[in-house]
């Protein structure tokens, strides 16, 4: 394993799937709620690969221009700025669409042409296309229906991608990357995933979203630092999820018990 290589524990066959969609060019969709591990996932596989990997964390003001490029000014002239898309394929880089769902439809318009036997990328400003460096991946992300009001990706999008379902690990693998991650005491890191899991089995409590095994990580560094356990659990697991004063104070009693 090559040196500095993010932590990441495999819970399926993720990396012989991912490493097969790099060697035969096919763009690789990571499904799952927040926070189990997808972005985690994709550096450690950039690592593995020894690939330079460019992350854009999409949002609704995304637009293609934002990830191809612009004119800027510089001095006395009109220059041409490569985006980060534009340059991975130039590189051959992995480009990494966090949330593509969440990008304005120009964008996922922009990559149809990079997602099939075409492999090039048309500049609309320059009137240029830019075939793919053999060693460009494309690498996106979504969340699909964990949210309110959640965007979908289009069929026609989706089935361009080799696709994989991220969820939250088993208990043992959880409490296992709470350790590694954090080194906090395996007993600690057991209750926090018991606590966790709890809470992701209370449907009843209608959130919005729920405990990811981020927040379970975040707790447990709060921890080792010092910060009472019951205290820590209160910051970075209960308030993160809701603003609702009833709701928090149901999962506080609960934490509390459990800790």
């Amino acid at each position: 394993m090559l040196e500095n290589t993010p932590y990441y524990h495999p819970v399926g066959k993720e990396i012989d799937v991912f490493n097969h969609a790099y060697q035969n060019k096919i763009p690789f969709l990571l499904k799952g709620p927040t926070g189990t591990g997808k972005s985690r996932f994709v550096e450690y596989m950039a690592h593995l690969l020894n690939k330079k990997i460019i992350t854009i964390s999409c949002h609704e003001e995304t637009s293609s221009t934002d990830l191809i490029g612009r004119f800027i000014i510089k001095g006395a002239e009109t220059v041409w700025l490569d985006g980060p898309l534009t340059t991975a394929v130039k590189e051959g880089a992995i480009i990494y669409l966090d949330e593509v769902a969440e990008a304005r439809p120009d964008v996922i318009v922009a990559i149809h042409s990079l997602t099939d036997h075409r492999r090039e990328l048309f500049i609309d400003k320059l009137g240029e296309t830019v075939k793919a460096h053999t060693d460009f991946m494309l690498v996106a992300s979504f969340n699909p229906g964990y949210q309110r009001g959640f965007k979908e990706l289009k069929p026609s999008t989706r089935q361009r991608f080799i696709a994989v379902a991220f969820e939250y690990p088993e208990p043992k693998v959880e409490i296992e990357i709470l350790v590694n991650e954090t080194q906090i005491d395996s007993n600690t890191a057991k209750k926090l995933v018991a606590i966790g899991n709890k809470i992701r089995n209370l449907t009843e409590l209608g959130l919005t979203e729920t405990v990811s095994t981020r927040l379970l990580i975040d707790a447990a560094k709060i921890i080792c630092s010092g910060l009472p356990k019951r205290l820590s659990v209160h910051v970075a697991i209960v308030e993160p999820l809701s603003d609702d004063l009833q709701t928090v104070q149901a999962l506080k009693d609960l934490c509390d018990l459990m800790i």
